[in-house]
């Protein structure tokens, strides 16, 4: 997770909402990607997405069974789809999002009778994840203010 850390550290310098992640395969990190939305104007570049990306290329397979996700923020509806249809083993996320998380906080999209299930472990490093969310938007916050 402090992988997946600095890169939301990383995203937030670029301007990005500061979301990180790492897969692991075998205790080694394959893969690691930050959030590129503004970077890429994509509406796809989120975190996850990008990470699955690189891990299925790296493997040349678009099965991630066996792989571990470890992401900053709890997977909104289309990240938490890449999730499940990636096959990933295991998903580990930090902070939970009231607004948008499909992992457990809005919706378990993972709840739903689909061919597979990841094993969940939410609130990892949560305090520090969440840290890094609120002090990027308190920041845009007092910008906005001054302007």
């Amino acid at each position: 997770m402090s992988a997946a850390l600095a890169l939301a550290r990383e995203a937030a310098e670029k301007g990005e909402v500061p979301v990180g992640a790492v897969i692991v395969k075998d205790g080694e990190i394959i893969a690691s990607s930050r959030n590129m939305r503004e970077e890429r104007q994509n509406a796809l570049s989120h975190a996850e997405i990008e990470v699955i990306d690189i891990a299925c290329k790296k493997l040349n397979s678009w099965r991630l069974d066996g792989c571990e996700l470890y992401v900053t923020l709890e997977p909104c509806p289309m990240c938490a789809g890449a999730i499940i249809n990636s096959r990933i083993k295991t998903l580990v996320f930090g902070a939970y999002d009231s607004k948008a998380g499909s992992i457990d906080s809005v919706v378990n999209l993972c709840d739903y009778p689909y061919n597979h299930k990841p094993e969940i472990y939410g609130g990892i490093m949560e305090e520090e994840c969440t840290a890094v969310m609120q002090d990027f938007f308190k920041k845009i916050r007092d910008k906005n203010l001054s302007l």
